[in-house]
């Protein structure tokens, strides 16, 4: 017991003198950066400048837009060639906030903000909703992946969910080699992958929706000094929020809160 002893001791005062060392830190080591994705502008067209853009989705030749801002809040359908409105539901209120949208099944699911109310349509009459479902959390961003509705509420979560009923089935937390990415906003599903605007920047992340790891980074900044100077106010936070994909093209289409201009690219 004695020699037990003894030798606990000695353990104990080389764990203290280790101690007292200051820790080696290897700065060599660094997080390895997101490859960024390069893209090519084909064409810009004219966007109305009173869409509080929220959501964006392109079908069967035509821009269906979800637009917020509370009472503004609409939902519309758009020739994105010349930014005409053809059709627009107000569906807004001093209470509801319209949000992302996303197309499934010949159905428009639109999310709203903080009411925790998802409205559903007929692809061929947005009028009216023909249902509605209840959702707890904040509505920000909505796309699909052919099976599952996927929903982002502001945080570094993605939430993948029933489209029949709103049933939550499976979540996923985004990272890249950073850490977290937090403010997920508007997304789209494209090829396999769920691009998201990061909001109040002007990046969109392109995600692994198995592993909820960033793969890609695309870089907008730019645009606006570039296209349209001076036409945005500063102070109404209308940024970079949009993202449609016309899968038979292949071609993105991508705007902003407000913004004057919708414009089309090509994924290098």
């Amino acid at each position: 017991m004695k020699k037990h002893s003894a030798l606990v001791v000695l353990i104990a005062l080389a764990s203290c003198t280790n101690g007292d060392k200051e820790p080696v830190v290897d700065e060599s080591v660094k997080p390895i950066p997101t490859p960024t994705i390069s893209y090519s502008i084909l064409s810009q067209y004219p966007h109305d400048t009173s869409a509080f853009t929220q959501g964006l989705e392109f079908y069967k030749g035509k821009l269906y837009e979800g637009t917020g801002d509370f009472e503004n809040s609409s939902l519309r359908i758009t020739d994105h060639k010349t930014g005409k409105v053809e059709k627009k539901h107000m569906m807004g209120s001093p209470s509801i906030f319209g949000e992302g949208i996303t197309i499934f099944n010949n159905r428009i699911y639109q999310l709203t903000w903080q009411s925790h109310i998802v409205y559903m349509y007929d692809i061929n009459n947005i009028d009216k909703p023909v249902k509605t479902f209840k959702w707890p959390y904040e509505g920000w961003g909505l796309t699909n992946n052919g099976r599952h509705l996927i929903i982002s509420d502001g945080t570094a979560v993605l939430y993948f969910v029933n489209p029949d009923d709103f049933r939550l089935l499976s979540t996923i937390r985004v990272a890249d080699n950073s850490g977290p990415v937090n403010y997920l906003n508007e997304l789209e599903y494209i090829d396999g992958f769920v691009y998201a605007n990061v909001y109040e920047t002007d990046i969109i992340v392109k995600i692994n929706p198995e592993s909820g790891q960033v793969v890609g980074k695309m870089d907008l900044s730019g645009l606006e000094e570039k296209f349209f100077p001076n036409q945005v106010p500063p102070d109404r936070g209308l940024v970079l929020n949009g993202i449609a994909y016309d899968s038979t093209a292949k071609k993105m289409f991508i705007t902003g809160k407000q913004w004057p201009k919708l414009f089309e690219l090509k994924l290098n």
